[in-house]
This record gives structure tokens, C-alpha cells and sequence, in this order.
């Protein structure tokens, strides 16, 4: 399994410590598939949750193709073992909404919230999250939604909350949520070479009020591509 230790601990350390009164919400988003934004989610929600006096929680936010919660199943050595589901909202809220709505056998509406659970790792100082796709028939769709209340709602009971939003290529999330986070951090594989696409990105999220806090080049041991200054300036 990739281990990204020393690379998330210098982010780490350029984030700066979490406010002590207030949980922080970070992003990490990409322009284009493939750049491995998953991959630097988890490891540094892992790095978070050992080094957290609260829990840490991982919001596996590609609703669609959910792969977190799988990827630290397979990685007992370094997660621990996951613990039982709970539910994954605190107050009934959720940063999602499925159209129509889900019913229950009994033919009711079945709330958003309760299609997301969480479990636990390491010890429980780490909370993964899992959208319940299986339960959507054809005909539904999944979209996030532009509200802070889910947010709020987790805040008192983390230290962080590491969010994974799918690739820009593939949906709006990373856009849509960027308001109500705290930062989102870009993620460029260090093969890349194409500018435009996290550039767009970078100004998509800069235009709704959004904060980027940088850039993470994923399995880097290249030099820098030119267009990384530009992104950063």
C-alpha cells in the first residue's frame, strides 16, 4: 500500500495546528482523474487522526464510486480494524440530496442522511464514511448541495474532517462545497503536465469564495513542473 508518512507530515506542518475551539474542514480535490487525490485524503486523515486529541473523519465524497472505506478495510496493518456503522450525521443533515427520494419497503421516504454510515479505525480516533449506493433504483440521482449545516454538525465532534471530493472532471462537488469548508488543498500527480485544468479549478473555487491552501504533488519525486508556480501565484 502507497505510504505517504513524510510528505503528509510536511503538509501537515504548513496547515498549521487545528483552531482548539473548532473543528477544521479541509478539501482535497483534483482537476482531472487519476491524480490520486484519494489516495492523499486518506493518508492524511490517518496522519491527523494519530496525531488528534478528538476524532478525525474521512468523508469519502465520490457518492457514486465509493472506495475509502474498502481501501482501509484492506490495510489493517497501518488502520487497525474497522469497528461497527453508525450513522455518519449527527443531526439528521447531509451535505447530499437524492432525487426523487428513497423509500423504505414500507413505502416511505427514507432521509438522505440515513443512506451514510460511518466506522471506526484505528481505535476509533479514525471515522470513514460510506454512501449506501446499492439502495439508489434506477432513475436516482446524487448531488451535493451547497448548505453548511452538515458541517456544522460534525464540527463538535472532530478535531478535522478530511474530505474527498471527486475528480472536477467528473462532478461539481469540489466546487459546490469549497464555500462551506475551511480549504481545499489541490492534488497534481507529478506526471502531469497539462496547466489549464487545475488552473480552471483553482479559479472555479476562488469565484464562489472558496480557499485554497495549496498545492500537493502526489508521487512526487520529480521536479516541479513550471505550471505549479502559476497555479500557486
Amino acid at each position: 500500500m502507497v505510504d505517504l508518512t513524510s510528505e503528509m507530515a510536511g503538509l501537515w506542518a504548513a496547515l498549521g495546528p487545528a483552531p482548539a475551539h473548532r473543528a477544521r474542514v479541509i478539501q482535497f480535490a483534483a482537476a482531472t482523474s487519476g491524480e490520486g487525490a484519494s489516495t492523499v485524503a486518506r493518508e492524511f486523515a490517518r496522519l491527523a487522526a494519530v496525531r488528534a486529541r478528538k476524532p478525525v473523519w474521512l468523508i469519502d465524497g465520490d457518492l457514486a464510486q465509493q472506495g475509502q472505506l474498502e481501501a482501509i478495510a484492506a490495510d489493517p496493518d497501518r488502520f487497525g480494524q474497522l469497528g461497527k456503522p453508525a450513522q455518519a450525521s449527527p443531526d439528521g443533515s447531509a451535505f447530499f440530496v437524492v432525487t426523487p427520494r428513497v423509500t423504505g419497503r414500507d413505502g416511505k421516504p427514507v432521509p438522505d442522511s440515513r443512506l451514510m454510515t460511518a466506522r471506526p479505525c484505528l481505535g476509533g480516533r479514525l471515522w470513514v464514511t460510506r454512501f449506501h449506493m446499492e439502495a439508489l433504483r434506477s432513475g436516482h440521482r446524487v448531488e451535493a448541495i451547497g448548505e453548511p449545516r452538515y458541517w456544522d454538525a460534525l464540527r463538535p465532534h472532530a478535531e478535522t474532517v478530511v474530505v474527498d471530493a471527486p475528480a472536477a472532471d467528473r462532478n461539481d462537488m469540489a466546487i459546490i462545497l469549497a464555500p462551506f469548508v475551511d480549504i481545499t488543498v489541490l492534488v497534481v500527480a507529478a506526471e502531469s503536465t497539462a496547466a489549464n485544468e487545475p488552473v480552471a479549478l483553482r479559479d472555479e473555487i476562488e469565484a464562489v469564495g472558496g480557499r485554497i491552501a495549496g498545492v500537493v504533488m502526489n508521487r512526487s519525486t520529480y521536479r516541479t513542473p513550471k505550471f505549479l508556480k502559476r497555479l500557486a501565484g
